[in-house]
């Protein structure tokens, strides 16, 4: 997450994985944490924005010890307890069925006992500690810089499932650094595409100030003018003081309004009903998406649409996790979790080693990334795509290349460490300002 406040996950329940589960109101939630400019004020103070690559493209020699320990980092403490379980699901889920097809070498891979706290930099100390090749987590962008400067001094590669903080994709972390989550600014053009759709040829954005507003309209903005789509009336708003934005947005008499916003949401909606920009003109990006219902007025949102970033999990992919843990009630970063796992596995079989370093060096290419690696030449072999350790094994056998593919979509980590291929929930607002899942989209860029 790039906000330490709410995460909306547009992931059900396990009790919805039956029946039409997609006509169902989705379970967004807008808890209360830090403010989102915390975020921004750790990236602004120690972000980097020197050569991308570093362990993810050098060679690396093998330096491990033969057993592949993996770490968790989880980071979510009072109303954001929620998220910690299906992470931690979906990690012992994925430890399950890698030491099924064999583990690492033949040996079992181990899971580190994890323990709750937002004190990311302790966490990772204490990983270093119990010799962690590879941990999972934060969540948390705004604490993601305490585990990357413990884990990348230590040679450790650390992959998130969940930061999406614009500013990680240049911060220093000699290459040790990956996320299976994209980053904010991957969904612009979704927002776009949707806002083409629904027959806009002219659009207006509207955005909260803050890091992930200015980000994610800069974005939105590039990609409406690279779809042909013009003019683009921009105008920013502080939370509770959006009159004059919307405004500005509706003198520009747009076919459509992208609303980028987070905890001034609701009252930007409220204004941009007031001077008819609301209901099916509005398209909501994943930081105003929630269930307003009574919250706004009569049909404030009818015909609205907007996104989330992951994909609805599958039944069966709810059914493993919770067979692991019965008890769970929330799927959020479950896949994203599964995938960074099974990833850092399939590195280190492709590296046949299990140090750090080798891990981050092989990451881009059984990823489906296509960044150079090794000194500047791609791994030899033909690609294979693969969606579970052992297939991927199976192909290292045959000679082959693994391409990872899994529960989160396509990967194929850029030499940032970024994911190039988003996948995003799309969701439609009835009269009763209530969202149900309406389709899916993908937002996918070369690899860099």
């Amino acid at each position: 997450m790039s906000r330490p406040a709410a995460e909306r996950s547009p992931h059900p329940s396990p009790d919805a994985a039956s029946g039409n589960a997609g006509s169902r109101a989705p379970r967004l939630r807008r808890t209360a944490a830090a403010a989102a400019s915390a975020a921004a004020a750790v990236l602004a103070l120690t972000a980097c924005g020197g050569p991308a690559g570093g362990a993810r493209v050098g060679p690396a020699d093998a330096s491990g010890d033969g057993t592949l320990r993996i770490g968790l980092i989880l980071d979510n403490t009072g109303q954001q307890n929620f998220l910690n379980a299906p992470q931690l699901a979906a990690a012992k889920l994925a430890v399950k069925e890698i030491n099924a097809a064999g583990g690492h070498k033949g040996k079992p891979v181990e899971l580190l006992p994890a323990r709750i706290g937002a004190d990311t930099a302790a966490q990772a100390k204490e990983l270093v500690a119990a010799k962690a090749d590879v941990v999972i987590g934060p969540t948390d962008s705004s604490r993601a810089p305490g585990a990357i400067d413990v884990l990348s001094n230590a040679r450790i590669a650390l992959i998130s499932p969940a930061n999406s903080a614009s500013g990680l994709s240049s911060y220093k972390s000699n290459g040790y650094y990956f996320r299976t989550s994209a980053a904010d600014i991957a969904q612009a053009p979704v927002l776009v595409k949707l806002a083409k759709d629904g027959g806009a040829s002219a659009i207006a954005v509207v955005f909260e100030e803050g890091s992930y507003g200015k980000d994610v309209s800069a974005a939105v903005s590039a990609a409406a003018k690279q779809a042909g789509l013009g003019p683009v009336t921009v105008a920013e708003f502080t939370p509770g003081q959006a009159q004059q934005a919307a405004a500005a947005a509706e003198a520009a008499g747009p076919d459509a309004v992208v609303l980028v916003s987070r905890d001034g949401a609701q009252g930007a909606i409220a204004e941009l009903n007031n001077v008819g920009l609301a209901g099916k003109k509005l398209i909501l990006s994943d930081g105003a998406i929630n269930q307003y219902g009574s919250g706004l007025g009569s049909r404030a949102l009818d015909g609205a649409r907007g996104i989330l970033p992951g994909i609805f999990a599958s039944a069966h992919f709810q059914g493993e996790l919770v067979s692991v843990d019965p008890g769970l009630k929330d799927m959020a970063f479950a896949a994203e979790t599964y995938d960074a796992v099974n990833l850092a596995a399939v590195a280190a079989a492709a590296a046949q080693d299990d140090a750090g370093t080798s891990i981050a060096s092989k990451l881009i290419a059984v990823s489906g990334g296509t960044a150079p690696v090794s000194g500047g030449a791609l791994p030899a072999g033909e690609a294979a795509v693969c969606t579970s350790y052992k297939e991927c094994s199976d192909a290292l056998r045959a000679g082959k290349r693994p391409d990872y593919d899994g529960e989160s979509g396509r990967i194929s980590f850029d030499s940032n460490g970024d994911v190039t291929s988003a996948n995003y929930v799309v969701y439609t607002y009835g009269p009763e300002n209530l969202a149900t899942m309406s389709g899916s989209e993908t937002a996918s860029r070369k690899g860099s």
